[in-house]
């Protein structure tokens, strides 16, 4: 809320500089902000009296957004990467999967392995859960079991998260 905006009868009046001006009527505040050509901007409606500031207000709220875009370049959202395999796997396929999954938990993101059935695949359901388990043990150092592995329809699934 900025200069009109401000419906308190009395407010704690802060200058630009930061030294107090007292509690005043917002009129009063109002008319000092326009002779230093600023504007009268509402900082806390929760104190009692309300308390203002006179600066600028457009460079004021250049301010808030420019700090609000550092807060959010420096925030990293977590993504569910996958991992697709099959069973019956070989050795080099395996730590391909391995080192992808690695490589996305550093990142931060979790990691979602899948083990595929195709028909009667699906009998050998405890070698996928093997393998899963065999997965964990091995990404141990960077990663932990988020949710262990469970079969849904086809797909046997284990999420892992990174270690914090």
């Amino acid at each position: 809320m900025i200069n009109e905006r401000i419906r308190f009868p009395r407010v704690r009046v802060v200058d630009s500089d930061g030294s107090q001006l007292g509690i005043m009527s917002s009129q009063e505040a109002i008319a000092i902000a326009r002779e230093k050509e600023l504007d009268l901007v509402l900082v806390s409606d929760k104190a009692d009296p309300p308390v203002c500031k006179i600066i600028d207000y457009g460079k004021f709220r250049f301010e808030q957004e420019k700090k609000a875009r550092e807060a959010r370049k420096k925030q990293h959202t977590s993504d569910v990467k996958e991992v697709k395999m099959r069973y019956k796997i070989e050795e080099h396929d395996y730590n391909v999967c391995i080192n992808r999954a690695e490589r996305f938990l550093k990142a931060g993101d979790k990691v979602k392995a899948t083990v595929t059935f195709r028909g009667r695949e699906i009998q050998h359901s405890h070698l996928a859960e093997e393998l899963l388990n065999r997965m964990a043990n091995d990404l141990q150092a960077v990663a932990e079991v988020q949710q262990a592995p469970k079969q849904e329809g086809r797909n046997m699934i284990m999420l892992l998260a990174p270690k914090r």
